[in-house]
């Protein structure tokens, strides 16, 4: 995996995960995505982590700087402080006291964390290279995307009018490039990586990705040999839903 620099053009692939590097007095959280990991910003604690108030607004501040890759739809989240510190431990706590929306329901977010830093380039490098990492990521992501997947088996069994499953990549192109039909937009695009790498139309899918991400639409590429991804292939290897 790579690591974007500045001034340099990556092909970013597909969102993975975000990551936090949570340190005494900063943090730094990245966008994880197939090819590349990002930098999204870098915050800073106002004060001392003895004091509840500075230390809460802390906490609060990475909230909300993770809710836009959220409402994106990456929901996987990976935690990373250093050995012998309590800093992801606290961070989860205030989660779990302040927004419990985020570790339930449907939609919640699927939480690790791993002892380290990531609060550098060179931290991130060589964090995402390591076969710990790997294996968090493949568990917090089937995580993920076994909620998906549930959310998916409760729409094809009710009757709704209002629900939007779509099963064909001609039908998903024109639910969501034709602008005159937006009451019919899905919010999630479901593909495995089975169906994306296999494509022979991998211009014209990359295509709907895009317009899809520029459309607030949740991306998620699901590992195909996963129980999630088998669900995924038997029903084409790409859904639409919501």
């Amino acid at each position: 995996m790579k690591v974007l620099k500045k001034r340099k053009k990556h092909k970013r692939g597909y969102p993975i995960a975000i990551l936090v590097g949570i340190e005494e007095t900063h943090s730094v959280i990245w966008k994880i995505f197939s090819r590349i990991v990002k930098p999204i910003k870098t915050l800073y604690l106002e004060g001392t982590r003895s004091n509840p108030k500075a230390l809460y607004n802390f906490h609060e501040l990475t909230i909300n700087t993770l809710r836009p890759p959220l409402k994106e739809g990456t929901r996987s989240i990976i935690l990373v402080s250093p050995q012998k510190t309590t800093f992801s431990i606290e961070f989860a706590e205030h989660i779990r006291h302040h927004h419990k929306w985020l570790i339930q329901g449907p939609n919640k977010a699927e939480f690790a964390e791993i002892t380290g830093s990531a609060t550098k380039l060179s931290h991130v490098y060589k964090l995402t290279r390591s076969p710990i990492f790997q294996q968090i990521i493949n568990l917090i992501t089937a995580e993920e995307t076994e909620n998906l997947i549930e959310l998916l088996e409760k729409l094809l069994n009710t009757s709704e009018n209002e629900n939007c499953i779509i099963f064909s990549l001609e039908e998903i192109e024109t639910q969501i490039i034709n602008k005159n039909k937006p009451d019919r937009i899905p919010e999630y695009l479901l593909i495995t990586d089975k169906y994306l790498s296999e494509s022979k139309e991998k211009s014209r899918l990359h295509r709907l990705m895009q317009i899809a991400a520029n459309r607030k639409i949740k991306i998620r590429v699901v590992n195909a040999e996963s129980p999630a991804g088998t669900r995924l292939s038997q029903l084409g290897g790409i859904v639409g839903m919501g």
